[in-house]
């Protein structure tokens, strides 16, 4: 398996735990109640494609991130919340567990089939930054696909908690000297209803050159 030395440097992963807090997972610890900034502007304009996309993807908005080189579109009515150390987070106001995050870390490899296998890749990346050692975890499938010429991995999992299950999907690729990452999920009992709607979010990351 895959060890997580071999990944690209990550200093600092974040994760969104059962409540409305936050919770940091750094230096082998898991620190809750990060304090957080509601963000009601749009830091970047959207691109004409992606506008394209999330009109065809009817109640989603686009964002485009010109600085990293990476869109995405994401659920209508979902807030963004600035958190240093994340690139961007939105979440629903009324379900915590229902959000989205990207993360960007340098890294010297430039392609992600360097690190391994999906499979490989996804259980180190679960097991050791999407979710706290106290979770226990399982990966349910992992794929790799093309866009542009670029090689992105693609994974379910869930995450379970003593009060909670998480269901989620991630998106990982490399790219402009970065290690770009995009999770986005649900509690498992609402897993249901969101999957396809989850699902188009994971579908619709892609990056660019910067």
């Amino acid at each position: 398996m895959l060890s997580l030395q071999q990944l690209p440097c990550i200093h600092q992963t974040l994760l969104l735990n059962a409540s409305t807090q936050l919770g940091v997972y750094a230096n082998g610890r898991f620190q809750r109640g990060v304090p957080f900034l509601v963000r009601a502007e749009q830091i970047s304009a959207p691109s004409t494609s992606l506008q394209v996309a999330a009109e065809n993807a009817k109640g989603f908005l686009p964002v485009t991130d010109k600085t990293d080189g990476y869109s995405f579109i994401y659920p209508f009515g979902w807030q963004e919340i600035v958190i240093e150390g994340q690139d961007k987070v939105f979440k629903d106001v009324i379900e915590p567990l229902e959000n989205v995050s990207v993360n960007v870390f340098p890294t010297n490899k430039e392609n992600i089939r360097d690190l391994g296998s999906p499979q490989e890749v996804a259980e180190a990346l679960i097991k050791k930054v999407l979710a706290p050692p106290s979770q226990k975890t399982k990966l349910l499938n992992a794929t790799e696909h093309d866009v542009d010429g670029k090689a992105y991995y693609t994974f379910e999992f869930v995450a379970q908690a003593p009060n909670f299950t998480r269901h989620a999907l991630s998106t990982i690729t490399i790219g402009n000297g970065k290690f770009y990452t995009l999770t986005t999920g649900a509690n498992e009992r609402r897993w249901g209803k969101m999957k396809d709607k989850l699902s188009t979010v994971v579908g619709s990351f892609k990056i660019f050159n910067v």
